[in-house]
């Protein structure tokens, strides 16, 4: 698993996250939601190993994060940021192959399943010789999402791997929005732990195992999607009514 315990951080002017405490588990898809300026992107950037906390501990699989050597670590997980700043003129499949980057020692052959598979789940085989730049944001959005897949890709036996994303339906239709998380619960049932952050708290209970609400920098609720996601944690967060119709796919109504 991957956890934070008691995680916090900030700048010289004021702390940012508070004492957090959140574990991604293998076989899970893991949803942190939360007003705007609430820590999400700072906890998953904690988690990725990018930012160093002030306080706390980060653990991947039992180990602390700071021991892993950069390539095992980018072996073992990838981060989907925001956005991306790629600028050259590549292929849609060369991007993608940008994600075995960290497995250069691998055999050939099994690189390349890694990419074609990667675009075989996104849905981008038709697309593999377009041109990076010409792509619509959400098109973007799918190649990148192609690309850390492509990155934690190993063997079967091998069901270790965790993927962090930042908002990965920000570009996307709707359509493509349902496909997304579609595809990141399936990746779980492979035995993958994923975490992912999202504003709309109607994918979260439809899709998430469990869910993280964030406000001012600190984790308020925890707990299975259905029992974290209630109209009264959501009002409490938000600050405005909300909704919860009944139903097997229950969804929320937020005004």
């Amino acid at each position: 698993m991957l956890e934070a315990r008691q995680l916090s951080y900030g700048t010289h002017r004021r702390e940012l996250l508070h004492s957090v405490d959140l574990t991604v588990r293998n076989g899970e898809l893991h949803a942190v939601l939360g007003p705007n300026g609430a820590g999400k992107s700072l906890l998953l950037r904690n988690l990725a190993g990018e930012l160093s906390p002030d306080a706390g501990e980060i653990r991947l699989l039992d180990q602390p994060l700071q021991t892993w050597d950069a390539g095992a670590l980018a072996r073992q997980r990838a981060v989907l940021p925001q956005s991306s700043g790629l600028r050259f003129d590549f292929s849609v499949r060369q991007v993608v192959a940008l994600g075995r980057l960290p497995w250069e020692d691998a055999p050939a052959a099994e690189n390349r399943r890694a990419v074609e598979r990667a675009l075989r789940l996104c849905g981008l085989r038709t697309q593999s010789r377009r041109r990076y730049p010409t792509l619509s944001g959400g098109e973007r959005a799918r190649v990148q999402l192609a690309r850390v897949i492509a990155q934690i890709s190993a063997r079967a036996d091998d069901c270790s791997r965790f993927l962090l994303l930042d908002e990965p339906l920000a570009s996307l239709d709707i359509r493509h929005q349902h496909a997304c998380m579609r595809l990141l619960k399936k990746l779980t049932r492979h035995g993958a732990g994923v975490l992912v952050v999202v504003h709309d708290p109607n994918f979260a209970l439809r899709y998430a195992d469990r869910v993280s609400l964030m406000q001012a920098g600190r984790v308020v609720f925890c707990g299975p999607s259905h029992d974290v996601l209630t109209a009264e944690n959501l009002s409490a967060i938000y600050g405005i009514a909300a909704q919860r119709h009944p139903g097997q796919q229950a969804f929320i109504q937020m005004g």
